[in-house]
């Protein structure tokens, strides 16, 4: 009887090991914020989120998500190996008047956190008028 449980602590102190020195897929990102500073209305503007595996699994995004229909986010979705990058581009056209924004956009994936959340901010400002001689 203490052979078998000799020998299942030894089983499961190896099983234990062994997970443990895996790690699950995990984002680095250069940035997790971008500040657009001002810009004009209705004009298109768009920022990479560029971001590492970190972990040894493979990085898969299931989804992201912005909080609103005025910013649209794209991003890799073939599955990244350890220590390959790829990049989350966010595009952000503001139609409304002046003011200041604050937008985040939300990535659901298989990495060690779940839910990742990037954010874009500035200042949306009216064009300059033309004049005309």
């Amino acid at each position: 009887m203490k052979k078998i449980l000799v020998l299942f602590a030894f089983v499961l102190g190896l099983s234990v090991a062994v997970n443990a020195q895996t790690k699950p897929a995990e984002f680095k990102f250069e940035a997790e914020t971008h500040d657009f500073g001002k810009i004009v209305l209705n004009k298109p503007v768009t920022f990479d989120f560029k971001y590492t595996n970190i972990g040894d699994e493979p990085l898969i995004i299931s989804k992201a998500e912005a909080s609103c229909g005025c910013t649209v986010p794209k991003y890799t979705s073939t599955p990244l190996k350890k220590g390959e990058t790829g990049v989350i581009s966010v595009t952000f056209n503001a139609a409304a008047g002046p003011s200041t924004f604050s937008k985040a956009v939300t990535i659901s994936s298989n990495a060690k956190t779940p839910i990742k959340v990037l954010y874009i901010k500035g200042e949306t400002v009216s064009a300059p008028a033309s004049s005309s001689k």
